[in-house]
């Protein structure tokens, strides 16, 4: 197995050509740790990522004989950046996050005020906030700092209880359209 880790990689595609199990454990070992730290980037979601990279190296071994790959590393990225977005696209990420999102009190969490995701998050959500109409960020402040039911809110505000709902389903819509563009780099650890 010491040779192979010699070998080029196009020399270790040309052995998985011929069905050469060593030179896809090579290729396997080479990769597999920058490739998970890709996905992982993204998804922030280790099963996930296992199962994005599972994907890919199956489908490489299942194509090994028809393989016409010129640089490996690059095809190997391209494919997890590709299964990565299909496993987003599919909404496998985040629904937890955003089911979790619409009851957490992010300060009753003192613990994690030191970490520095959570404070990113936070001021992502006050920048948000301020950015809602008045109506709107009225709503969404009695619900998630004072802890208001839609019925409370209604009557402080002087509103139907059915409009409280519609703002704060609109309102967690947009925070959820928000997040998701902000995913891909933003660290979360709830």
């Amino acid at each position: 197995m010491a040779k192979y880790s010699k070998l080029s990689d196009q020399e270790l595609i040309g052995l998985l050509n011929k069905d050469d199990e060593a030179a896809y454990e090579e290729i396997y070992n080479r990769y597999w740790p920058i490739l998970y730290q890709s996905a992982y980037n993204i998804l922030r979601d280790k099963s996930g990522c296992m199962d994005v990279l599972q994907e890919v190296f199956v489908w490489l071994w299942e194509h090994r004989e028809t393989l016409q790959i010129n640089n490996p590393k690059g095809y190997l990225f391209s494919a997890v950046k590709y299964k990565v977005a299909n496993y987003i696209r599919k909404g496998k990420v985040r629904r937890a996050l955003f089911a979790e999102l619409e009851v957490i009190d992010l300060n009753e969490l003192p613990f994690y005020d030191d970490n520095l995701e959570v404070r990113e998050l936070k001021q992502i959500i006050a920048q948000f906030t301020s950015e809602l109409p008045d109506k709107a960020r009225q709503v969404f402040y009695l619900s998630r700092s004072e802890h208001l039911s839609n019925k409370e809110i209604a009557e402080r505000l002087g509103i139907s209880e059915k409009t409280v709902e519609n703002q704060m389903t609109t309102n967690l819509k947009k925070l959820r359209l928000k997040m998701g563009r902000l995913s891909a780099w933003m660290i979360f650890f709830i």
